[in-house]
């Protein structure tokens, strides 16, 4: 398996519970090869990653990136999103020729069972494979033209025919796409990826990316508020609360925030105390914040449509902000 990160030193932490995570559920494949794209990962933290590949007998590999604004020639803006994740756009070019087939991975996910049956999922001829994100906005669907009917992925876990990406020139395409759109959009690279590659990507089970805050939506309105995921089966849906194979910690309920009650955050605690982070104090300052944020998801469960108002306000209230900023 070949397995993509991209990092700076801010998040070299949950690189390093992701990356443990990932060696240690994964103990019976034959090899693993992981590339960390690093902005500035310094020596001494690279050291520390080198020593968990190690500790499992994998090889890791990183391929530094000084500057990924570099690789636009115009301006752009991320909105509060790290630059880092612009690095998924250009994994053709910074991977070497001969890797083919990649799995890219956030910094902020945990694997939580064993990735061979979705490392060898047939893409049918599709560019990349990813999971549905049936929460977005319809406003940032139809910012980079995708209808009501078509469905949109979340970034943080790609399944990419590297080959083919390169064949088909997917980085000319995403960087003339994201300037037609001012270099400003709500979700950065993955509305990229969503708007030019759309009809190219192929759904993965939602087991592959699971959101802890989709514990509390039930899928009948999940598949209201967006009928392409009526593509999830309902028995799919309820396996991935049980039983998630990636668990992506995206969202404001994290569990590294001091107060988080995060369902899912026993995986997370579990691998940080096995790395050279062990130890490491949870973020202090949103105690009270984390409760609101916990008490909202129990109410998602009786009540969604409010949930739907508030997330629709506050989202909605960042879609025009940062459509604001680029105009």
């Amino acid at each position: 398996m070949n397995i993509v990160y991209a990092s700076n030193d801010g998040y070299v932490r949950h690189l390093a519970v992701s990356m443990l995570s990932l060696f240690d559920r994964n103990r019976r494949a034959r090899e693993i090869l992981v590339y960390v794209i690093s902005m500035g990962i310094s020596g001494e933290n690279q050291e520390k990653l080198q020593s968990i590949a190690a500790q499992y007998g994998r090889t890791l590999r990183f391929v530094e990136l000084e500057n990924v604004e570099g690789q636009f020639d115009y301006k752009i803006h991320t909105g509060g999103f790290d630059v880092s994740t612009m690095a998924r756009l250009f994994l053709g070019s910074f991977l070497p020729p001969g890797v083919d087939r990649v799995l890219y991975l956030d910094c902020d996910t945990v694997v939580a069972q064993p990735l061979w049956a979705l490392w060898r999922t047939d893409l049918q001829g599709h560019m990349l494979g990813a999971v549905m994100e049936p929460t977005i906005y319809e406003a940032v669907k139809q910012e980079i033209g995708l209808r009501p009917k078509d469905f949109y992925v979340n970034a943080g876990v790609l399944l990419i025919d590297l080959k083919r990406w390169r064949r088909s020139g997917a980085e000319e395409r995403f960087l003339d796409f994201y300037r037609e759109k001012g270099g400003n959009l709500f979700a950065c690279d993955q509305d990229i990826l969503n708007g030019v590659l759309r009809g190219d990507i192929l759904p993965l089970p939602p087991k592959y990316n699971f959101f802890p805050n989709y514990r509390y939506f039930g899928y009948r309105d999940l598949v209201k508020h967006a009928p392409s995921y009526a593509a999830v089966s309902e028995t799919e849906f309820q396996e991935s609360k049980r039983h998630p194979v990636i668990i992506h910690y995206a969202g404001d309920e994290r569990p590294w925030i001091a107060g988080s009650r995060n369902h899912y955050r026993k995986p997370y605690e579990h691998y940080l105390a096995m790395t050279p982070w062990a130890g490491t104090p949870k973020e202090k300052g949103r105690e009270k914040y984390m409760f609101l944020y916990h008490m909202m998801e129990y109410a998602t469960v009786v009540c969604p449509g409010f949930r739907w108002l508030i997330s629709r306000h506050f989202g909605m209230r960042a879609v025009n902000a940062r459509g604001k900023k680029s105009k």
